[in-house]
């Protein structure tokens, strides 16, 4: 089969697509300059671009599965540009409301619960694959990724304008606290799934 198959082309780009968020999002002109009187120039890009990005990661799953199109790359490369895009995203918005009054839309500790929830299902995917055992994505995790996503979308639209009613920033908050919900509940799940081969030496 070949490598450089649809599905990874679009996770390639998925890829690509997150140094460039986060540059645009740290260019001090189009971080003072706005549009559409509450949105700034950076954040309306890193919004185009999120989106982008999270639909090539439902179009490339979805078009290797259909067409048989699966691959060893896919498999590694595609939960990897899922945590790349969304974990840059997060700490964009981190730092912009960091120190704000809507601090806690998406606060630093959700942020490092996915972070280490991500840490340690690696880690246990890793020690699982040494053994030959695959863990596959549940549909715990697979919600966490999906809802997670569909709240950084609306925190973006809603831009860090504090003069403005923030309504995508109260839909975006509560996503989030749901995605950052599933992420405790799947990481225990792995755990649990994986426990003998995680304890065996113990």
């Amino acid at each position: 089969m070949n490598f450089m198959t649809l599905p990874n082309k679009l996770t390639m780009l998925r890829i690509i697509l997150v140094p460039v968020m986060v540059v645009i999002a740290f260019i001090p002109y189009l971080n003072s300059h706005y549009i559409f009187n509450s949105l700034t120039i950076s954040n309306f890009i890193c919004l185009i671009i999120f989106a982008i990005a999270s639909i090539t990661d439902f179009l490339d799953g979805k078009i290797a599965r259909k067409y048989n199109l699966v691959t060893t790359f896919g498999k590694f490369a595609d939960p990897l540009a899922d945590k790349m895009l969304v974990t840059s995203a997060m700490v964009i918005l981190c730092l912009q409301m960091n120190g704000t009054k809507y601090w806690w839309f998406l606060p630093a500790w959700g942020l490092i619960l996915i972070l280490c929830r991500d840490l340690v299902v690696d880690g246990v995917r890793f020690i699982a694959a040494g053994k030959g055992v695959t863990i596959a994505a549940d549909i715990f995790g697979k919600t966490k990724t999906f809802v997670t996503m569909f709240a950084l979308v609306f925190l973006f639209l809603w831009q860090v304008n504090f003069n403005d009613v923030p309504v995508f920033g109260y839909i975006g908050m509560v996503l989030m606290y749901v995605g950052i919900l599933f992420t405790v509940i799947s990481g225990v799940r792995y755990i649990y799934s994986a426990r003998k081969i995680i304890f065996e030496s113990i």
